[in-house]
């Protein structure tokens, strides 16, 4: 009989992902959170940092957490679109072409290093991104479901590199860092990776085919016109401030409506505070913002301009009564 899905069994589900991928990334409690409100969000997460934090033990991590199909793609520059999507190929017995799936076709997704990949290839996985299907040789492919893309890039090295566009970029739910562990953390890190890796004992601790379901549980998580009207005045003033030349998108404010109600799912609620939304705000927007070349110049960042925008909006009182 299958399993109704309830916030309690949403909590539990996070819960055991939480502390199974803990297990192998130390003292990033976080950076996990964040990526369980993409996962339940169903959005796409771009993890950049430079090399050697756990990028990609993050993601081999949830997926095993998860009991899911994993891939992992080595973006460089010769990586061709039908390296990714997959290819047609003549079958002499049957006189007819068949199509062959490439890595995409996973529940998981790992593009390692992103960035080195030329724009032709990146732009291979927009249409998946956007609408979960491949299109190779005039025929639409469904990808499996759930589908989740994991991009790392290397935000210091640039030479071979093909900076992200910014439509590209709009595709991601969050874009996270995981960050140097602190020093205790690290011994502890030491000590628990001597010997066996602990990611090779790691085992499926949830039932991944339950991701769809929960994931339409957050759609019920009710937001109050108050937060609503909240969300739109962060997303127009990146839109009207004197530092950007392109504000948030349309899509942007969908994200960070969807990461909030996920993230106070997470928390064993049905409903949206103002601290959701303000605690995602820099994760789902900063990196959808350009700045101005004489604000970046003079040493703006697109972190600096949010946090100034969330220090001077607030929730309307009146609204907040309407919520």
């Amino acid at each position: 009989m299958a399993t109704i899905a309830t916030t309690t069994s949403l909590v539990e589900f996070a819960r055991s992902i939480h502390e199974n991928v803990g297990r192998v990334i130390v003292g990033k409690s976080d950076t996990i959170d964040l990526l369980l409100v993409a996962l339940l969000a169903g959005g796409h997460v771009l993890l950049e940092d430079v090399p050697g934090t756990g990028k990609t033990t993050l993601a081999r991590a949830l997926a095993i957490s998860l009991g899911l199909s994993f891939k992992r793609v080595q973006c460089t520059p010769d990586l061709l679109p039908n390296d990714l999507t997959g290819i047609s190929v003549f079958y002499p017995p049957t006189s007819e072409f068949q199509f062959r799936e490439g890595p995409i076709f996973t529940n998981i997704l790992l593009a390692d290093e992103i960035n080195r990949a030329t724009p032709r290839t990146q732009s291979a996985l927009l249409e998946a991104m956007g609408e979960q299907q491949v299109s190779v040789d005039g025929a639409t492919h469904r990808l499996l479901a759930p589908f989740l893309v994991l991009a790392t890039e290397n935000p210091v090295e640039f030479e071979g590199t093909f900076p992200l566009p910014e439509a590209q970029l709009d595709r991601f739910l969050l874009r996270l860092s995981v960050g140097y562990p602190v020093l205790d953390d690290e011994a502890r890190m030491l000590r628990t990776v001597s010997g066996q890796h602990p990611i090779e004992t790691l085992q499926s601790v949830v039932d991944g085919a339950m991701l769809p379901e929960l994931q339409r549980l957050v759609d019920n998580v009710h937001v109050a016109d108050s937060i609503v009207a909240y969300i739109l005045r962060l997303i127009t003033a990146t839109r009207q401030h004197f530092d950007v030349a392109l504000g948030a998108s349309p899509r942007a404010s969908l994200a960070l409506f969807r990461a909030a109600q996920a993230r106070a799912a997470l928390a064993g609620r049905d409903f949206v505070l103002p601290d959701d939304v303000k605690v995602l705000a820099d994760p789902v927007l900063r990196h959808r913002l350009l700045l101005k070349a004489e604000s970046a110049l003079r040493g703006r960042t697109a972190a600096s301009v949010l946090a100034d925008i969330i220090g001077a909006t607030t929730v309307e009182e009146n609204l907040a009564a309407n919520g």
